[in-house]
């Protein structure tokens, strides 16, 4: 799996990431960033083009020098300046409380421990700072919840340890954060175990 993940699955998340029903979505999660802001999962830099003129730096989190080398050309055209700041959202070298927001896309579905990733990014977080998050997850109904606890295990192996019944919202709240604004839908043109999404944005009380 060396080979595919570390090489194969980086590109293909890249095009499959990259569609245009995703860079709808992109914009509106990266809507009223500012400021420094600290990017778990930077991935491909997919999300470089939407960030707002009042971004003045981006804290790129990103374990994939693969990913970083397709980000390039995005990282040169944005007028934010980004640099690596880190391999794993799980342990973070940064300061505590010096950030206005994090940003994370489609990213902690992937994380091994998540509830450690989650008191990191509120570690760093300034009080009143703001998680915008779109994330898949748990599906409420009960048979596609079932679909999803069958196929998780294969998703994992081949998706980058892409975890399919995380309750996000959840989650981030058993961390501390207050959930101010939660849109809950299933990804149009997906089917539905893999297609339930949680968009919104948390504030560290």
């Amino acid at each position: 799996m060396g080979v595919y993940r570390d090489q194969l699955l980086p590109r293909f998340q890249d095009k499959v990431m990259g569609r245009k029903s995703t860079r709808e979505v992109r914009a509106r999660v990266c809507a009223g960033l500012r400021g420094e802001v600290v990017e778990i999962g930077f991935g491909s830099g997919l999300n470089a083009p939407f960030y707002p003129a009042e971004v003045t730096k981006v804290l790129a989190v990103e374990p994939s020098t693969v990913c970083m080398r397709i980000a390039e050309p995005r990282i040169a055209d944005s007028s934010v300046r980004v640099e690596l700041a880190g391999l794993t959202g799980e342990r973070l070298d940064l300061p505590s409380g010096e950030f206005v927001a994090v940003l994370s896309t489609w990213t902690l579905c992937t994380i091994p421990d998540l509830a450690s990733a989650l008191e990191e990014i509120r570690r760093v977080l300034r009080p009143g700072g703001a998680l915008h998050f779109v994330e898949h997850g748990h599906a409420p109904d009960p048979n596609v919840a079932n679909w999803q606890r069958r196929l998780e295990p294969l998703q994992k192996r081949f998706a980058g340890g892409c975890h399919l019944t995380r309750k996000i919202p959840e989650a981030i709240e058993h961390a501390g954060f207050h959930v101010e604004r939660l849109d809950s839908y299933y990804f149009k043109g997906e089917p539905k175990p893999y297609s339930y999404t949680f968009e919104g944005r948390a504030t560290k009380g």
